[in-house]
């Protein structure tokens, strides 16, 4: 990892689970980052280059599908990883309808976890290299 390696970036109000996860990561090598809700995660990015977000379903004020959505809508080629501790099958079909590249439950295995990082930057990457991919997700409607 370089200082200048993009980022993955942890979003959770749940300040403790946030905080310790982004250390996690840091102590297998990720440059990560953690905002403390979908508002601070949107002003993050407008600030840092960020190849995958952890993102939180269940947050006050700004929830993780509506940051899912402007995510998707503002920095396209970003991949998002939908963590919920209260996760049902609508949830993780609407988030992947809406860009999200895969949703775990809480307490998420971190091996797994990793994996699924892996995974995302991996997609990514084949979406950046495809000729005429503009990074925008189809309307889920």
């Amino acid at each position: 990892m370089t200082a200048a390696s993009p980022a993955v970036l942890v979003v959770d109000d749940e300040v403790d689970f946030g905080e310790v996860l982004t250390l996690r990561l840091r102590e297998a090598g990720e440059n990560a980052l953690y905002a403390r809700s979908g508002r601070d995660c949107l002003d993050l990015l407008q600030r840092q280059e960020v190849e995958v977000v952890i993102l939180d379903v269940r947050m006050p004020d700004m929830d993780g599908i509506d940051t899912l959505q402007a995510i998707k809508q503002a920095h396209p080629w970003v991949e998002v990883i939908l963590l919920t501790g209260h996760g049902t099958i609508e949830t993780a079909v609407r988030g992947v309808k809406l860009g999200a590249y895969d949703l775990l439950i809480k307490p998420a295995d971190f091996q797994e976890l990793r994996e699924k990082l892996n995974q995302a930057r991996r997609r990514r990457q084949e979406r950046i290299d495809r000729p005429g991919d503009t990074g925008a997700i189809p309307d889920p409607s």
